[in-house]
């Protein structure tokens, strides 16, 4: 089977006055990516799963997945 890799952005905005904001920013970015991607698997996939089960119930050609 031929996998198509999708390629979505998120942007996380921060308040640069917020302590947490502050300590948070202090991390290095890639401690940060990591961090945020995270906790968007966490909140996000098992939200959607649900929905992706539905879409792919009658799939005959393509199948769409949450890949972590």
């Amino acid at each position: 089977m031929t996998k198509v890799e999708h390629s979505l952005k998120f942007v996380t905005e921060f308040d640069e006055t917020h302590p947490v904001a502050q300590h948070f920013l202090q991390l290095p970015k890639l401690a940060q990516i990591a961090m945020l991607e995270s906790m968007l698997k966490e909140i996000i996939l098992p939200v959607i799963e649900p929905t992706l089960a539905e879409l792919n119930e009658n799939g005959s050609y393509a199948i769409l997945k949450a890949v972590e």
